[in-house]
């Protein structure tokens, strides 16, 4: 059934008057009245009895005009909605990120997405690097929040924070009495690193910072996630380096402390594929940036 044809009867049909509905479809009245003529004997029916001075619907008019108003109006519907999608006003939008990502910049940023665009579903989970580069290759998820960042010639990566390393110490800890907390004199503190695995990993970058200092932590405690290692050292099972925006949330048993020593920081990175031409992902990217912007200045 053409759906032009649809939609002319349905103006016939509501004005009941060929001169009236062809003004209002902005059409000569002929060829709309050969139009339905065309749509009667497709279906191969009278839909307008034409035998009075003035037309009325027949039976099956009046049922055609019901399914039509319904089938018109679900495409009108559907139309709006994949407009709406295509400019990235609703939809929905995969975040995944680190575990501590969820303190500092990427909280504010999700949530000024939100109120920017409260029609597009936001679908967020927890990572680790190796998880999140999978992820967002096989496109399980649309952006990746990493840190430091995830290398694939398949991805685009955009510098989202930079921030300073700070110690995550036992509240009852005797190191607390220091003023600074020299690194160099943690040589023999057991260190609480994460993720265990995979490998390399921000643990990795923290044993880099020792060694610049000249040692090797003894025997350290290898945490799967951030969460873990946080409760390891509020429990006086060792000490953390962990980034500054942590302390930013309190943790029972836990005291953050700066440093004084090799401190290259740590960035959060966002990251996305190159061929990811959705506008959800770069409205995302528009917000974190401007985020990022008042971080620098």
């Amino acid at each position: 059934m053409d759906l032009r044809r649809l939609a002319y009867f349905v103006a016939v049909a509501e004005e009941l008057h060929f001169g009236r509905a062809a003004a209002r479809l902005s059409i000569a009245q002929p060829p709309l009245s050969r139009q339905i003529a065309q749509l009667e004997a497709d279906l191969g029916v009278m839909l307008i009895d034409r035998s009075r001075s003035q037309i009325r619907l027949t039976q099956a008019g009046e049922v055609l005009l019901l399914r039509a108003r319904d089938v018109l109006g679900r495409l009108d519907q559907a139309e709006r909605e994949v407009k709406r999608i295509g400019e990235g006003i609703s939809g929905y939008l995969r975040i995944a990120f680190v575990g501590s990502a969820t303190h500092g910049i990427l909280p504010n940023v999700i949530k000024a997405f939100r109120t920017s665009f409260p029609e597009v579903e936001l679908a967020l989970s927890a990572m680790n690097n190796a998880e999140l580069k999978r992820a967002v290759v096989q496109r399980e998820i649309d952006i990746a929040i990493a840190r430091p960042s995830l290398n694939d010639e398949e991805l685009k990566s955009e510098p989202l924070h930079h921030e300073p390393l700070i110690l995550a110490i036992p509240d009852s800890s005797p190191l607390l009495a220091a003023d600074p907390i020299r690194l160099t004199a943690l040589r023999d503190e057991t260190f609480v690193l994460y993720p265990r695995k995979p490998r390399p990993s921000f643990a990795d970058d923290i044993l880099a910072v020792c060694r610049d200092e000249g040692f090797i932590p003894k025997s350290p405690v290898m945490a799967q996630d951030y969460q873990t290692a946080i409760s390891l050292v509020s429990v006086g099972v060792g000490i953390s380096l962990v980034p500054a925006s942590v302390s930013q949330s309190p943790r029972l048993g836990v005291a953050y402390r700066p440093y004084a020593g090799n401190n290259p920081g740590t960035a959060l990175s966002l990251n996305y594929r190159r061929d990811n031409r959705t506008p959800h992902v770069f409205n995302f990217l528009k917000i974190a940036q401007q985020f990022a912007r008042r971080g620098r200045g």
